[in-house]
């Protein structure tokens, strides 16, 4: 039998068509979630660094305090490990780069920031994980030492459910400088997502967790279904030995040197302590 001439020009756009028709959604699965680090998990580097280099960029302090705070994030990984005398800093002068800035400019200049320096540098195998999670109907936050600020916008732009992220204390819309709650690192971070889970309602045996350091194993160990993006060493023997997912998106490996000092964990913070301290006194000195 010999099939009709014009069979196969009508086969392809029949095809295609088909592929692209739309299909319903995921049913909602209200009880399942996913939390996901985000510097070197979900994004290439430190974006707390992104968003410094982006505010020098803009004037908001010098060159000098954005080298000091890329000298103590390489300082602070060439040690990888973290002291209790970091964390403790970390919580008091961590984001005093922003103090006497209104609230709504550091968003408006975030947004600019994240287009301009953190867009190309999302993991797009990331980026898929957290998609199949959406795809499935289940909700998808960020959990970081990121500024709240920056993390919400990250999770507004990546089509995420929400982001919890360290919260700096405002006056009357202003910065103060200080922080609000402490940083949220290492156990804050699997407070954060208990409380989150008791208020949405959460299973979080059912839920699934991604990061790319040994610090956030509190948060790693809370969840049915943790995960390594881009492990860190502890964290990959951790993850070899539990038999935990492993998901590596460095090109050949060249893992934490790579263009800029990356920070894991509180380290991201604490950059910035070198770049807040240092503008403090340009501002002491300028009124004196």
């Amino acid at each position: 039998m010999t099939a009709h001439p014009d069979h196969h020009d009508h086969a392809a756009p029949a095809g295609e068509a088909a592929a692209a028709a739309p299909r319903p959604p995921a049913a909602p699965d209200p009880r399942a979630g996913a939390f996901f680090d985000v510097d070197n998990t979900l994004m290439r580097g430190a974006s707390i660094y992104y968003f410094a280099r982006g505010l020098a960029a803009r004037k908001m302090f010098g060159p000098r305090d954005l080298a000091r705070m890329m000298a103590g994030q390489f300082l602070f990984r060439v040690r990888g490990a973290e002291s209790a005398n970091h964390i403790d800093a970390a919580r008091e002068a961590a984001l005093a780069f922003v103090a006497g800035h209104r609230v709504a400019d550091i968003i408006a200049l975030g947004e600019e920031i994240y287009d301009e320096t953190m867009a190309g540098r999302i993991w797009e195998g990331a980026r898929d994980l957290a998609q199949a999670h959406l795809d499935a109907g289940q909700r998808v936050w960020l959990v970081t030492a990121t500024p709240i600020e920056l993390a919400d916008i990250l999770a507004r732009r990546l089509g995420l459910s929400g982001a919890l992220g360290t919260v700096a204390e405002t006056r009357d819309g202003v910065y103060t400088g200080r922080l609000s709650g402490g940083l949220l690192h290492g156990s804050a971070k699997a407070a954060a997502v208990l409380a989150l889970a008791e208020r949405e309602g959460l299973d979080l045996a059912r839920c699934s967790a991604y990061s790319d350091s040994a610090n956030d194993l509190p948060m790693l160990e809370l969840v049915g279904h943790p995960h390594a993006v881009n492990p860190d060493a502890r964290l990959r023997a951790v993850a070899r030995e539990r038999g935990w997912p492993v998901h590596e998106f460095r090109r050949g490996r060249r893992a934490t040197f790579v263009a800029i000092p990356v920070a894991a964990g509180a380290g991201v913070v604490v950059g910035g302590l070198a770049a807040g301290a240092a503008l403090r006194r340009n501002r002491a000195a300028g009124s004196s």
